[in-house]
């Protein structure tokens, strides 16, 4: 987990809770509504199960991600934001969007070539 604090300033804390590759693309795949983690699974390609189950975790303790388990046979759980990360992935957008607008320059500059299509 990330350091927890006690934070210098909004962006220290943003950045503890998002650190990483991984968090902010699962909070962004879960705008788009809830998901089984197989679904998500496969829509972060190169995410391993074991740091998948780690992030969700993390995210949830955080109180940005909602776990639901459904007692069923076989068992499913589906993963939702809460207002909180609903709130934090409106706060992402400015940094998608700018991604997206330097997406061609930032690959080049670190001989990357092409964009990814998400």
């Amino acid at each position: 987990m990330g350091r927890r604090g006690p934070y210098t300033c909004g962006l220290d804390a943003a950045v503890d809770v998002i650190g990483g590759k991984w968090k902010p693309l699962i909070l962004w795949e879960l705008h788009a509504g809830v998901r089984r983690f197989g679904e998500l699974r496969r829509a972060l390609e190169g995410i391993s199960e074991k740091v998948l189950i780690q992030q969700l975790r993390e995210l949830e303790a955080d109180g940005l991600v909602h776990r639901e388990v459904y007692r069923e046979v076989p068992p499913r759980v589906e993963y939702s934001l809460t207002e909180l990360g609903e709130s934090l992935n409106e706060a992402l957008l400015p940094l998608g969007d700018w991604g997206e607008r330097h997406m061609e320059i930032i690959a080049a500059r670190r001989g990357r070539t092409g964009a990814s299509t998400e």
